[in-house]
């Protein structure tokens, strides 16, 4: 049986959703990770940075935006604990200027991937999973990468019954 972490990031707030601005108490990739775990277990981990970007969703789009220029590697608050005894790893985040935060970059090069399987899933308003399932090769060598999950961030909170089955399918 493998053992299985939902790891990601989930901006709460202001948020860029179906065309216009709405303040979310809980973010839309949180919410499908919450779905992952509900529909195959495993443990949980939120991915938090010791700088938050701004409250104005328009400005942390500009500071995600200089982060990726920089090719910045944002300070995390915490690593999930006994990272290696996981076998399946779900990695989670929003699409941000085609591909993941920079604070998951920040994660996910601490670790050594060899022989593990990663499953990316992705909450976006329309750009899919971007470039971040080649990223993800690149930083997770020696895994094996299975195809990700794109969701329309205003469509998250209904998603629950393709997100059960695409992770059910995914292990």
């Amino acid at each position: 049986m493998s053992k299985i972490l939902i790891v990601y990031y989930s901006r709460k707030g202001e948020n860029y959703w179906n065309g216009g601005l709405k303040n979310l108490e809980k973010g839309n990739t949180e919410r499908v990770a919450e779905f992952i775990r509900k529909a195959v277990g495993g443990d949980i981990f939120e991915v938090d940075t010791v700088k938050p970007y701004s409250e104005s969703y328009n400005t942390c789009i500009e500071e995600a935006k200089a982060e990726l220029r920089a090719n910045a590697r944002p300070e995390i608050k915490a690593y999930p604990p006994d990272f290696e005894s996981y076998d399946t790893i779900f990695i989670g985040y929003p699409n941000w200027w085609g591909t993941m935060p920079m604070c998951m970059f920040t994660l996910l090069e601490k670790y050594d991937f060899t022989g593990k399987t990663v499953i990316p899933f992705c909450t976006n308003e329309g750009s899919g999973m971007g470039g971040s399932e080649r990223d993800l090769k690149n930083i997770c060598r020696g895994a094996t990468i299975k195809a990700g999950l794109s969701i329309r961030g205003y469509k998250s909170a209904e998603s629950e019954s393709t997100v059960a089955a695409w992770a059910k399918k995914s292990l």
